[in-house]
């Protein structure tokens, strides 16, 4: 911990000797006694936490002395202490900055024991919340966090940069491991918006007959075991964001009562009367094809409308070409931290098995597969054999993932490849395709 450094200023050299010793009698402190205004003002360059100022000195007054400080570090806390008590002269004191006005007596050591607690504990307070906004400033700085630098992520940084610039709704589209909820964050923590809450809510994980009570509050007594108010999700967000994950699997009615409070901005609790004024910024996502619910008639089209906003479509990590490989050292490196470990390279072999994985649960199931891999290796480098896939992995199971033809022929190539040990031209001939073909889905990190 940095010493605390306190400056007395005392030209009684007994009564400054006390001081200094009885301050000094906590480790931390760091204490100077100086015995007039010049020497302390040629040392002020040390940055004292606080200064203990005599107001009648030999070659200058205290008040000067004050002014001084002001004008190098207006941050330093004064305190006075004076051989007088004098109302007016301690009013003026304070008016012009000082911390504090004591007058010399036995108490003051005591008092200025005191006034170092409160200052510490203050400057320790500052100190946590300027790291917390400096680590959710580097938590959300969206360019660090989503890796990757392929043209399907760089088009993801730009619309996110979009959604920061206005309250616009976002929907957020995409398979399951691909970060919609990151995403969210990240649109959320560099808004204007960043200094209130974001609310994060899952609506697959509420049950139909608690969801309105969750996302809009009750009044007590309102039904069996509201015993208390509740405030719900969308007040528990007022002036920041709401996360609606999973919306797709909202139920009709539900549906019709947040489309009301969207386009009224305002809310009844269940079982209340009064009407609460919302402001919030909604953020939606889902894994499902929306436009083909309204189609068949599990989702309603006017709050289809309402929620597509900004729509953001995350691509799947087989389709990221070489960040796949960015985001498997990115994983390993964290693990190996959080957990004390030897930094961990990722061999050549292990690098091509990677790359010719088609990762059906995307970011989340790579994160998973390279922090084994960690577990798993005895050396200093993470080796094929330690990259373990699931059954699905296997080319007989590649229909049990849902994909489009385009997929699926990606699918089968990387296999192929992997089996005739990247042998384009034999993969090209046991497949009937043009080598080209091939050579172009590598060169587009399609492959």
């Amino acid at each position: 911990m940095e010493a605390f450094r306190i400056f007395i200023v005392e030209d009684d050299l007994f009564y400054g000797e006390m001081l200094r010793h009885h301050l000094s009698l906590n480790p931390d402190n760091e204490v100077h006694l100086f015995k007039t205004g010049a020497e302390c003002l040629k040392n002020i360059y040390k940055s004292p936490a606080l200064v203990s100022l005599d107001y009648s000195l030999p070659d200058m007054s205290g008040l000067e002395v004050m002014k001084a400080i002001k004008k190098e570090n207006n941050e330093v806390p004064v305190v006075i202490v004076s051989g007088q008590d004098d109302i007016s002269t301690a009013v003026r004191l304070l008016r012009e900055g000082a911390y504090d006005y004591f007058v010399k007596d036995d108490d003051v050591k005591d008092r200025l024991w005191n006034i170092i607690k409160k200052i510490r504990e203050n400057l320790q307070l500052k100190s946590e919340i300027s790291y917390l906004k400096e680590e959710i400033g580097k938590k959300y700085e969206f360019r660090k966090v989503i890796k990757g630098n392929s043209p399907a992520i760089k088009n993801i940084f730009s619309l996110i940069e979009k959604a920061t610039r206005t309250n616009i709704s976002v929907s957020i589209t995409g398979e399951t491991g691909t970060g919609k909820e990151l995403v969210a964050k990240a649109i959320h923590y560099n808004s204007p918006r960043a200094k209130y809450p974001f609310v994060a809510v899952n609506v697959s994980a509420i049950p139909t007959d608690l969801i309105e009570s969750e996302m809009f509050g009750h009044e007590k007594g309102s039904f069996t075991g509201a015993i208390t108010r509740k405030i719900g999700k969308f007040e528990q967000a007022q002036g920041g964001t709401i996360f609606l994950d999973e919306i797709g699997e909202m139920d009709l009615n539900m549906q019709s009562k947040l489309l009301r409070v969207l386009q009224e901005r305002e809310l009844t609790r269940v079982g209340g009367n009064d009407l609460v004024k919302i402001d919030v910024r909604l953020i939606v996502a889902t894994n499902r094809n929306l436009a083909d619910d309204v189609q068949k008639g599990r989702f309603r089209e006017d709050l289809y409308y309402r929620l597509l906003g900004l729509p953001i479509e995350l691509p799947p990590l087989r389709f990221r070409g070489n960040d796949i490989l960015m985001l498997a050292k990115y994983f390993v490196d964290d693990f190996c931290a959080e957990n004390k470990m030897p930094k961990l390279s990722i061999s050549e072999p292990a690098q091509k098995k990677l790359m010719q994985y088609h990762f059906p649960g995307n970011v989340r199931e790579l994160r998973a597969i390279m922090e084994l891999a960690a577990v798993l290796t005895d050396g200093e480098q993470i080796d094929d054999k330690h990259i373990s896939y699931t059954a699905s992995d296997s080319p007989g199971n590649f229909l049990l993932v849902e994909s489009t033809l385009e997929e699926y022929n990606r699918k089968i190539i990387r296999y192929y490849l992997q089996k005739y040990n990247n042998n384009v031209l034999h993969v090209a001939k046991k497949l009937d395709i043009g080598k080209s073909t091939i050579y172009r889905m590598i060169k587009e990190n399609l492959l």
